[in-house]
């Protein structure tokens, strides 16, 4: 049987085990110039001994950018920034990938360049508020992206992918998921053209699999994984009808697998046949963040790779608070609790504090 402290190719690099740190916005990067810190660097690499970190959310662009202190890989400076987390990492024998993440419509132009504006597939406005360095404000609407802009953001990711390994990162994560960009493009309340760029599934995941296709081909298939949440409504996306998720993912993925991609990521939603097709359709390693709300993921879910049913379980708040995540799981406990307070922005308080297992406990 499969355990989760097995070790698995990973695009033909050996992870030591199944246990990856899920991305998570922490909002610690130097602003203006959205660099990561030492700060960061010391994070990641308590970390290092996950089988896989995927890092927060990176913007690929400085329109790309939709929370405060959110660190980017569009710069030279940025790039020379992160270098020191892949270091870090390295150093501790980890494995890091870097999360590609343009937030489309989740945004605001304050936290902007002067003049720029939240883009999006259509110009519907996101139902709610954004935090912002002058405090929480309404989503505006946005621009709708015509065809020389999604041309460019296309390529923005494809450097920005560049830029990752460049950084020394081992790969990249396209964030699909959690009603971004691309997540816009997907769903049917968020995509209204009609242009070949939405409209049916089949043009609906276009962007998604154009994105991939260009990252893919400027660093390769085995470096870039793709991260997806069908049926997720965070950041009021609305994918209703079960049967056009069911065509919009499994063509998305079909499409994705002839690029042979090292990774999808599933963030679940509660339909489990649906999650069992994907498993069944997608050709190489299978990331699982599972459907456990209300709760957070725990060690429950490591049964998911026993099972068959993942590759690899992703793990959110467990992970951000146990930093030697794999050793706590594999010793059956203890666990520290996550304190929810210093989640996003701060120092080192509920960031690199949380204390480890004693040598002789674990």
């Amino acid at each position: 049987m499969t355990t989760a402290f097995d070790p698995i190719d990973l695009g033909g690099k050996t992870l030591a085990n199944r246990v990856a740190m899920a991305p998570m916005t922490r909002s610690r990067a130097d602003a203006p110039a959205a660099t990561a810190t030492e700060l960061m660097a010391t994070y990641y690499a308590q970390r290092a001994s996950a089988g896989l970190i995927i890092t927060e959310g990176i913007q690929p662009s400085v329109g790309g950018q939709g929370y405060t202190n959110t660190p980017g890989l569009h710069s030279a400076q940025q790039v020379d920034a992160w270098r020191k987390v892949t270091d870090a990492v390295h150093a501790q024998g980890g494995t890091i990938f870097a999360q590609l993440m343009h937030t489309g419509r989740i945004s605001h132009p304050s936290l902007l360049p002067e003049g720029l504006m939240p883009v999006a597939p259509s110009s519907v406005a996101a139902a709610g508020q954004v935090f912002t360095y002058q405090g929480p404000q309404d989503f505006v609407t946005p621009k709708e992206l015509d065809q020389d802009d999604i041309t460019q953001t296309i390529a923005d990711y494809a450097d920005a992918a560049r830029n990752a390994i460049a950084a020394g990162f081992d790969g990249v994560e396209i964030h699909g998921a959690n009603g971004y960009l691309i997540h816009q493009f997907l769903a049917p309340n968020t995509n209204l053209r009609t242009d070949g760029w939405g409209g049916g599934a089949a043009d609906r995941v276009r962007f998604g699999i154009e994105v991939a296709t260009a990252v893919a081909e400027a660093i390769g298939g085995h470096r870039t994984g793709f991260r997806i949440s069908p049926g997720n409504p965070y950041n009021d996306i609305a994918e209703t009808d079960p049967a056009d998720v069911l065509e919009t993912y499994t063509t998305l993925i079909a499409a994705l697998a002839r690029l042979d991609l090292a990774y999808l990521h599933l963030v679940e939603s509660p339909d489990r046949d649906l999650t069992a097709r994907l498993r069944k359709d997608w050709p190489t390693a299978f990331i699982l963040n599972p459907f456990t709300h209300p709760e957070t993921t725990g060690p429950g879910a490591l049964a998911r790779i026993e099972d068959g049913t993942a590759d690899i379980i992703a793990f959110g708040a467990l992970f951000l608070a146990n930093p030697d995540l794999p050793a706590r799981l594999a010793a059956g406990g203890r666990y520290n609790t996550p304190d929810a307070a210093t989640f996003y922005g701060g120092d080192h308080r509920g960031y690199t504090d949380y204390p480890t297992l004693p040598a002789d406990s674990a």
